[in-house]
C-alpha cells in the first residue's frame, strides 16, 4: 500500500504510475501475440473473429467495470481517510457484486452470441468461429472479473507493485498456452480463449492464497464475506455513471464495427489489428490517468486539494511526452507494426492508413483522459460521462458513417481524432469551473481514523 497523500507530487505518481504501466503493457502484450498468432497460423477470417469479439465482450462487462471503478474509488477515499474499517468492508463488498455479476454476463453473453454477431452484420465467413471464441472466453468471467477486481482493489490502496507481479505471471502463461494450444496442438480459435481463461484463472487463485496469508487489508476468504449495503450505494452512486458511459461507449464501438463491417472482412482484420496496436500506443495515458485517479481520490479525501493541481499538470507532462514518442514510432515502423500479424497486402495497407491518422492526435486523447482522471478521482463521474457519450455518439459515430459514405474505410478513421478533440477541449472547461472539487463523498477526520490493519 502507498500513501500518495505526502511526499514529492511526481514522484509519487511516477513510481506508482511504473508498475500499472509494466502490467499493461504486459496485459497487452499477451493480446498482441494472441492476435498475431491467430492471424499468422488461423489466418485473416480467426483475426477478424476475434477482433469482431472484444466489442461484445466489453459491452457485456462495461457496467459492471463502471460500478467497480465506482468501488475502487471508495477503496481509495476511504483509505486515503484512514477509515480501515470501512476499507475492508468495501472489498468485500465489491468481491460479492462482481461474482453475482458475472455469472449473469456469462450466462446472457453464451444464449445470445450467435444473434449478436449476426445483428453487428459481421460478414457471414467470420460469424462461426468468432461464436465459438466468444462462448469459449465467458466461460471464464468470474475468473476474469476475480483476477481485475483483486487487481483494481489493490491500486485503489495504493499498491500497483502486486498487481504487476500477477499481471506478469498471466501474461507469460497466456502467450505459452496461446503458442501450445493454437499452434501446436491445433485447438484453433477456441484454443486461444482457453488460454485466456486459464492464464487469468491460475493468477487469480495464485493472488487470493498469496493475499490472504501476506495483505493485512486483502483477505479473501468466503465465509467472512460481509456485503455492506450502504457502502455498495456509495459505490453505484460514484460507478453508475461510469457504468452507463461504458455501457453506452460499448454499445458505440459496436455500432463503429457495424460500420466497418459492411466494407468486408478485410477492412474488419485491418481494423482489429490497427485496434491492437492502437490499445497497445494508447497505455501510457491511460495508466497515468488511473494513477492520477488514486492520487486525486487519496488527497481529496485527505483534504489536500492543492496536491491535485500539481498532480494533474504534472501527469499530463509525463503522458504527453511518452504519446509523442509513441506517435513518432509508430509512424516510422506502421509497415512492420501491421506485418507482425498478417502477410496479406490488403489488410496491412488498409490497416497503415489508420495508424497514420489516429496516432496523430494521441497527444489529444493523452489530455482528455488526464483532466478525466482528475474528475473521477474527486468523485465527479457524471460530467465526464456526458463529455464522452457527447464526443462518441453526436460526433464520432455520425462522422464516421457520413465520411465512410464518401471516403470510404478512411472516413471511419478521421472520426476518431475528431471525437477526441471535441472531448478534450469540453473537459478542460469543465475542469477549469473547479464544481469538480464538490463532489468528493469522504472526507477526512480526526474521528475517522482507525489505524489498526
Amino acid at each position: 500500500m502507498k500513501d500518495l497523500t505526502k511526499g514529492h507530487v511526481g514522484g509519487n505518481i511516477l513510481r506508482f504510475a511504473a508498475p500499472m504501466l509494466v502490467g499493461n503493457i504486459f496485459q497487452q502484450s499477451y493480446n498482441i501475440v494472441d492476435s498475431i498468432i491467430v492471424g499468422q497460423v488461423l489466418g485473416k477470417e480467426a483475426l477478424a473473429a476475434v477482433g469482431a469479439s472484444f466489442p461484445i465482450i466489453f459491452a457485456l462487462i462495461s457496467f459492471v467495470i463502471g460500478i467497480a471503478s465506482g468501488g475502487t474509488i471508495v477503496v481509495s477515499q476511504y483509505f486515503g481517510a484512514k477509515d480501515y474499517k470501512r476499507v475492508r468492508r468495501a472489498i468485500d463488498t465489491m468481491y460479492i457484486f462482481v461474482f453475482f455479476a458475472s455469472i449473469i454476463i456469462m450466462t446472457v453473453g453464451i444464449t445470445f452470441s450467435d444473434e449478436i454477431f449476426r445483428m453487428t452484420r459481421l460478414p457471414s465467413e467470420v460469424i462461426p468461429q468468432a461464436t465459438v471464441y466468444l462462448n469459449t472466453f465467458l466461460l471464464g468471467t468470474v475468473l476474469l472479473f476475480g483476477f481485475n477486481g483483486t487487481s483494481a482493489i489493490l491500486r485503489g490502496l495504493g499498491d500497483s507493485i502486486t498487481p504487476l507481479v500477477f499481471m506478469i505471471i498471466a501474461s507469460i502463461s497466456n502467450i505459452g498456452f496461446d503458442i501450445l494450444f493454437v499452434k501446436y496442438l491445433g485447438f484453433g480459435i477456441r484454443g486461444a480463449a482457453w488460454a485466456t481463461i486459464l492464464s487469468h484463472g491460475g493468477a487469480f487463485i495464485t493472488a487470493v492464497f498469496y493475499l490472504n496469508k501476506t495483505h493485512k487489508l486483502i483477505q479473501l476468504k468466503l465465509r467472512e464475506l460481509v456485503f455492506d449495503w450502504e457502502i455498495f450505494w456509495k459505490s453505484v452512486r460514484i460507478g453508475i455513471p461510469s457504468g452507463f458511459q461504458q455501457t453506452f461507449v460499448s454499445f458505440g464501438m459496436i455500432a463503429l464495427f457495424r460500420i466497418v463491417n459492411a466494407f468486408g472482412t478485410d477492412v474488419v482484420a485491418a481494423y482489429s489489428v490497427a485496434g491492437r496496436i492502437d490499445s497497445f500506443a494508447m497505455l501510457p495515458a491511460m495508466t497515468f490517468g488511473q494513477a492520477l485517479s488514486t492520487f486525486v481520490g487519496q488527497n481529496m479525501g485527505a483534504n489536500k486539494a492543492e496536491r491535485v493541481r500539481s498532480g494533474f499538470l504534472t501527469t499530463l507532462g509525463m503522458s504527453s511526452f511518452i504519446s509523442i514518442t509513441i506517435t513518432a514510432v509508430i509512424i516510422i515502423f506502421r509497415f512492420s507494426l501491421m506485418n507482425l500479424f498478417t502477410k496479406d497486402t490488403n489488410v496491412i495497407d488498409i490497416g497503415v492508413d489508420y495508424l497514420i491518422i489516429v496516432s496523430s492526435s494521441y497527444i489529444v486523447f493523452t489530455t482528455m483522459f488526464s483532466i478525466n482522471g482528475v474528475l473521477r478521482g474527486s468523485g465527479d463521474t457524471i460530467v465526464p460521462m456526458f463529455i464522452t457519450l457527447f464526443s462518441l455518439w453526436i460526433i464520432r459515430i455520425p462522422f464516421a458513417y457520413f465520411l465512410s459514405e464518401h471516403y470510404g474505410e478512411v472516413g471511419i478513421w478521421w472520426a476518431v481524432p475528431i471525437a477526441w478533440l471535441i472531448g478534450a477541449l469540453f473537459s478542460f472547461f469543465y475542469y477549469l469551473t473547479g464544481n469538480w472539487k464538490k463532489k468528493v463523498i469522504v472526507k477526512y477526520y480526526e474521528e475517522n481514523i482507525d489505524s489498526t490493519l
